[in-house]
């Protein structure tokens, strides 16, 4: 057995270890070699190796069997990391393996196999201060109560493609009074860091904002003064708003150094997506916003669900 740490992804759908060399994927009796090649191209980054069928255990009691993964012979920009789990819609997974169609997720299997009754899960984060910090909570067949405050708002998956294609929404984002992003389409992705930006709604949130783009970081910077007057940024979904506080914009200080920034600077979270306006796909909802709001995926349903936590309005930052 091979204990791994996986970035837990809701934008792709393979599951694959073999990203640090010095954690190698060895097979045991469980594991079976198919010999067919896998690559999957993200955002930013590849995988490319061989599937294998095994077991992934994803804690105690909630081991699932015949487990298509990959076992990377070669990945980029994946430091710090064994992998992914995919939790993504199954249809991502569509030519990735060769001599296979669609590739059955862990969450497609967890299902199948019995191991939950609903194919339902709900993710909780919090804000942290610290690289090694556990701040989130993946949950399988159903949902915590105790990981978020008020009612849960549920959304049809959006129909525009190619947002549609994953767990994708209709959203309008609003800068203080001002709408930058008027009932487009994104998705909600655990595996992107950043809250993105199509390019047009991108470039009147930095003049709104003041930011100054430090092109070493790829993240806007903005002074004490300017973070004062920064105003919240409202999400529009499904007819609720909600806010991301001017705290929750910006990257946690006490990490500055730990990205190659300055300890006294203020930086953005809010980047662009670097496409224009209109493409299906005008907005990611990374895992900044996701700090501050509890995500439920009803796969059953087709909707993406949302609430408020405990740490919405946190100042941690």
């Amino acid at each position: 057995m091979v204990v791994v740490s996986l970035i837990v992804d809701t934008g792709s759908s393979n599951t694959w270890v073999g990203a640090n060399s010095s954690n190698p994927y060895t097979p045991t009796s469980t594991s079976y070699d198919t010999g067919d090649p896998v690559y999957v191209a993200y955002g930013t980054g590849f995988f490319i190796g061989t599937e294998f069928i095994d077991q992934v255990s994803l804690g105690e009691g909630f081991t699932i069997s015949q487990q298509s993964i990959g076992v990377a012979n070669a990945s980029a920009d994946f430091n710090g990391t064994d992998g992914i789990l995919g939790i993504g819609p199954t249809d991502l997974t569509a030519d990735t393996v060769r001599n296979s169609g669609l590739v059955p997720t862990v969450f497609d299997n967890a299902f199948t196999q019995g191991l939950i009754d609903k194919k339902i899960m709900s993710i909780f984060f919090e804000p942290t201060n610290g690289i090694l910090e556990q701040n989130g909570e993946l949950t399988f067949g159903g949902i915590d109560e105790s990981k978020f405050t008020g009612n849960i708002t549920f959304v049809n998956i959006t129909t525009t493609s190619p947002s549609n294609q994953y767990y994708g929404i209709n959203q309008t984002v609003h800068y203080g009074n001002t709408t930058i992003l008027d009932n487009k389409a994104g998705i909600v992705d655990t595996g992107t860091s950043l809250f993105l930006l199509a390019t047009e709604a991108f470039n009147t949130y930095q003049q709104l904002t003041g930011g100054v783009m430090n092109e070493t970081l790829g993240l806007l910077s903005i002074t004490p003064q300017q973070y004062e007057n920064l105003q919240s940024l409202f999400l529009e979904i499904g007819g609720r708003r909600f806010e991301l506080t001017r705290n929750a914009q910006i990257f946690p200080r006490s990490l500055n150094t730990a990205i190659g920034g300055t300890a006294d600077s203020i930086y953005l979270v809010v980047a662009g997506t670097g496409t224009p306006l209109g493409e299906g796909l005008d907005f990611l909802n990374g895992q900044v916003m996701l700090e501050r709001f509890f995500l439920v995926i009803d796969a059953e349903n087709s909707q993406v669900g949302l609430a408020t936590t405990q740490f919405t309005n946190a100042t941690t930052n």
